[in-house]
């Protein structure tokens, strides 16, 4: 787990997620003249708010092209490559993306992007909010070194939001024979939907049986749980707490970035 500390210069790594608005062609994007424009302009702010606020590393996401595709149109990627593009020569720390719900997507970013690491589900078959969600992790690593991604390290999300695998498998079981398959950087343990707090039992089945595979806690975490997480999970990826009130809808609150640092700090 070594490289965890000199990717993100620190032991137990707090990701930020900088969610962008609905994009062109998401839904609820509103296709008014400089609509662009403001999605570029919050976008920076959520940045610059996180990256001031002293998290470790941001992982760029689309969260708001509700309901997600488990196959994205080239308009979300090359969406989304803009504005990390544009963003890009502000950026201190290390950064990843997460096109939701879209592996292979992902990658065409990282690759196109320069950034260091996504987030997806891999592995695994589910039923879903989004319809049955199958994957296909050999086909999604072969992608990965067509597209030319060998260092982009792979953020394995084994209970994913909204879902179920279709067959009762214990969640150890399932986090060994995914870490034995795949060969994943890091292992992640969620909520039933982003905020939702990860349940600390299903963390602790997960890193008991993978003590040299780093486990993140992927969602719901706060200032007064983050110090017990860490105590079993390697690293967080953290979102929603970082906004107004901790509500998914509102914008990032630096005061609570920085409060909420301040535990993991002190903690570490």
């Amino acid at each position: 787990m070594k490289w965890v500390k000199e990717l993100f210069g620190t032991e137990k790594p707090i990701v930020a997620m900088c969610h962008f608005r609905s994009l062109p062609g998401d839904p609820f994007y509103d296709n008014k003249k400089g609509a662009m424009d403001e999605v570029l302009a919050y976008a920076y702010q959520e940045m610059m708010d996180l990256q001031n606020g002293g998290v470790d590393a941001i992982m760029f996401s689309n969260e708001f092209s509700l309901p997600y595709l488990k196959k994205v149109r080239p308009i979300t990627t090359a969406t989304m490559a803009r504005i990390i593009g544009e963003l890009r020569k502000d950026i201190k720390i290390p950064y990843g993306v997460n096109v939701l719900w879209d592996p292979y997507a992902s990658l065409d970013l990282a690759s196109a992007t320069g950034a260091s690491f996504i987030r997806e589900i891999m592995s695994g078959v589910y039923a879903s909010d989004f319809g049955l969600w199958n994957t296909d992790s050999g086909e999604i690593a072969r992608h990965k070194k067509e597209v030319c991604a060998d260092d982009v390290r792979m953020l394995y999300n084994i209970v994913p939001e909204s879902a179920r695998y279709l067959a009762p498998r214990d969640i150890a079981e399932i986090a060994k024979t995914t870490n034995f398959n795949c060969r994943p950087d890091v292992i992640c343990v969620s909520g039933i939907t982003a905020g939702s707090a990860t349940d600390m039992t299903v963390l602790e089945s997960v890193k008991s049986v993978l003590p040299n595979t780093p486990v993140f806690a992927n969602t719901g975490c706060k200032p007064e749980t983050i110090e017990q997480i860490l105590k079993v999970a390697d690293g967080a990826v953290v979102g929603t707490t970082f906004k107004k009130d901790g509500l998914f809808d509102n914008h990032v609150d630096i005061n609570r970035v920085k409060a909420f640092m301040d535990v993991v700090n002190k903690s570490r």
